[in-house]
């Protein structure tokens, strides 16, 4: 293998076909919108075959000293660094210093042994460990009270349980890939980011490439995060309230992406062996024989007709895209900073732009007219605590939530209704079409997810109100798992639960969905956009004696009742 560093990419696009020109007319038409003097932006390249087609900044980089973004900005990529954190393993694995089938208690010794089954630095890689996250963890406890680094790995290490047996299910983990960080730097005696540079960013001829711990840390030529102000009007900084290695630390620029995303199309490997490589997006087979389009940090999947790599991420005034399409040697990165534009449907509207005579038509998606029983009725599982729940978008689509998250459009064929990994980051979530009557909503329905088969029964859309539930509700809690204690009261009708960690406090509002099922959506503003939980209620000869919560990637975070004293 060469061990020169990777070829630069032309700083100036290449001459472009007529054809190319009208798609990058399109393409500048799309992000002219945010090309302005008082809000942060976002930068976009693209190369085909080597060849770099457009490369573009608009917005600021940083608005009180008015400066703006260029195309050698340093950005977040936030959960984009996934798959570098995967082949930094994959290098010690070729060294020989570790296996990816290793159990992860091997390296770190002080996390306890939940499971004969793993889990396996494997199951890490492929969010199939069933680990619960030190960032989720910290929100449901503290909110969004920031901290330096260190509490991390001490939260994982207090879990009792898993929010599944290892293998079983994918469930993404920002946590799981933490873990991965701190294996790096135990087996190669290296800070994590020393390692990168030394053995990949160096390498790779990526100079501008980091990891960043902490939205604390002050890093030369960084744009800064930002979100809309509370209220309206205005931005204010967005800053990840807890440790970022491995799992979202990554800074780049356009430039060292696009060169990073032509190494890994290309059959010429400068670090790394070709089968490393090709693990990234190599999809996952859980124990039931189902699979996952997610390999080691990265997704591969169809797109009208077209095979795409690719991995998204988000933090706290940050969000980013990488897509490949690499029969067509098709190279997109998108990174913003701030602005109210998602770079996932952008990254596909260039493939659309770009590709459009070999692409297949769009997906045609089933029409809530169709199952007219489904709309407006929640499920649960009494196995898991699990909800689902079914409504009509705006054109009318079926949707489906999923622990009370926003619903999304399903997708139809071969006789099944099912969300994918492409729409909620969990394994598949599939329906038999067949089992339901649409005149008549149905008293069960059986879900597989992760090809396991759950029970769900219908609800009953006659709740009751919070009133009616808080003397037997409202009292003390304590988590072991989070070292945290809860508080359950009524204000002006609404139940509110209150988490009481060490450092910080989180408010949730409760939605009755039954006597013993229950929405949760977050007091925070900025916490409350990003979806609600699920609380059961546990019961012991009637009384309630527990609450178990679960969040979109954890499950059964347990509450115990506190008696009171005399």
């Amino acid at each position: 293998m060469s061990q020169q560093p990777s070829p630069s990419l032309p700083e100036t696009p290449s001459s472009p076909s007529a054809a190319e020109m009208a798609a990058l007319a399109a393409i500048d038409a799309l992000v002219a919108p945010f090309n302005r003097g008082d809000a942060p932006g976002l930068v976009i390249g693209i190369a085909r075959n080597g060849r770099l087609l457009y490369r573009r900044a608009v917005g600021m980089a940083n608005l009180e000293m008015g400066v703006a973004l260029t195309p050698t900005t340093r950005m977040r990529i936030a959960s984009t660094s996934k798959h570098f954190t995967a082949m930094a393993v994959l290098l010690l694995a070729e060294d020989g210093l570790l296996s990816v089938d290793d159990a992860v208690q091997k390296y770190l010794p002080e996390l306890p042994q939940l499971s004969a089954n793993g889990p396996t630095l494997r199951h890490l890689l492929t969010h199939t460990s069933g680990w619960r996250g030190h960032d989720e963890l910290w929100a449901i406890a503290h909110g969004l009270t920031f901290t330096h680094p260190g509490p991390g790995l001490p939260a994982m290490a207090r879990q009792s349980e898993l929010n599944f047996e290892p293998g079983t299910h994918m469930v993404y983990s920002n946590g799981g890939y933490f873990l991965l960080a701190k294996i790096v730097e135990r087996v190669s005696g290296k800070s994590f980011n020393d390692f990168l540079k030394t053995r990949l960013f160096g390498p790779l001829g990526m100079p501008d490439t980091a990891s960043v711990a902490t939205d604390l840390d002050v890093v030369p030529g960084l744009a800064g995060l930002y979100v809309p102000a509370i209220g309206g009007g205005g931005w204010q900084r967005g800053m990840y309230p807890c440790e970022l290695d491995g799992g979202g630390s990554l800074v780049s620029t356009l430039d060292d992406m696009l060169r990073w995303q032509a190494h890994m199309r290309s059959s010429e490997k400068t670090v790394g062996s070709a089968k490393s490589w090709a693990l990234l997006s190599e999809p996952t087979t859980l124990s039931s024989g189902s699979k996952v389009t997610y390999g080691f940090g990265l997704a591969r999947h169809p797109y009208r007709g077209v095979e795409i790599v690719h991995h998204a991420g988000a933090v706290l005034g940050a969000q980013s895209q990488m897509l490949s399409v690499p029969a067509h040697g098709l190279d997109i990165i998108v990174m913003v900073n701030g602005a109210a534009v998602a770079p996932s449907p952008l990254a596909l509207k260039v493939v659309e732009l770009l590709l459009g005579d070999v692409l297949q038509p769009p997906e045609v998606r089933p029409q809530a007219s169709a199952f007219p029983s489904l709309v407006g009725h929640n499920y649960h599982a009494p196995s898991t605590g699990s909800v689902i729940g079914f409504s009509a978008d705006a054109a009318g689509r079926l949707c489906m939530s999923w622990q009370a998250s926003g619903g999304k459009p399903m997708h139809q064929g071969d006789g099944k209704l099912w969300l994918g990994l492409q729409d909620l980051p969990v394994n598949d979530l599939v329906l038999d079409a067949g089992d339901i009557d649409p005149q008549r909503a149905p008293d069960t329905l059986v879900l597989h997810e992760g090809g396991q088969p759950r029970r769900f029964e219908r609800l009953d859309p006659a709740v009751p109100d919070a009133a009616s539930l808080a003397e037997q509700l409202c009292g003390d809690y304590t988590s072991a798992d989070l070292d945290a204690t809860g508080r359950m009261t009524l204000v002006d009708g609404t139940l509110l639960f209150t988490v009481q960690g060490r450092h910080g406090q989180h408010a949730c509002a409760l939605t009755p969905l039954s006597a013993d099922v229950m929405t949760l959506v977050s007091t925070d503003p900025v916490l409350s956009q990003m979806g609600k939980s699920i609380l059961n209620v546990e019961r012991k000869a009637g009384r309630v004696v527990g609450l178990r919560m679960d969040t979109l990637r954890t499950r059964n975070i347990h509450f115990a009742r506190q008696e009171q004293r005399a």
